[in-house]
């Protein structure tokens, strides 16, 4: 079962390397967002999803070692989390310790990219509601405008003035 135990802290410690390294892509993505840069988001995006594809490998790898030290332990009846491993090992406390430091550090680190994440998406939300204004924008200036025309009821009728050139007779 140490052995299983060691795997998985290796397991979660790659985890938390992967995660220190999405939150450095998310860090340049703050950059890439504010600076507007497509093309530099594309190959950010691609990276993360790389990094992402091998987070979702290391977590299935993860749940593989949690299934067979709970088959170990016999415990097969219930679900065993990392943390509740940590409760059982209370017997060997430098391997108890190491695998706490290593779902910390886990923890804190993935908890930093959400942060990360949540602060992107609110500029992300923002460049598009100023890409929309913009846009409006453009619209409104090749758009003549309403005539302060009523019908018989005081409504406006909504009719617009000509749109093209001069209205100059001669």
């Amino acid at each position: 079962m140490a052995s299983l135990v060691d795997e998985l802290v290796s397991v979660l410690t790659e985890e938390e390397k992967l995660y220190s390294a999405l939150l450095e892509c998310a860090e340049k993505k703050t950059q890439i967002l504010i600076d507007a840069d497509v093309p530099a988001l594309e190959q950010l995006t691609a990276i993360e999803q790389e990094k992402s594809d091998e987070l979702l490998s290391l977590g299935n790898k993860q749940i593989q070692l949690l299934t067979d030290i709970k088959t170990v332990l016999g415990k097969a009846d219930e679900e065993l989390t990392v943390t509740t491993l940590i409760g059982y090992l209370n017997a060997q406390p430098e391997v108890q310790e190491k695998l706490s430091t290593a779902r910390n550090n886990l923890l804190d680190t993935a908890t930093r990219v959400q942060q990360k994440n949540q602060q992107n998406e609110i500029l992300l939300k923002q460049a598009i509601e100023l890409a929309e204004f913009d846009i409006t924008l453009f619209k409104s200036l090749r758009q003549a405008p309403e005539t302060a025309n009523y019908n018989n009821k005081a409504y406006s009728t909504g009719a617009l003035l000509g749109g093209s050139g001069f209205d100059a007779k001669q």
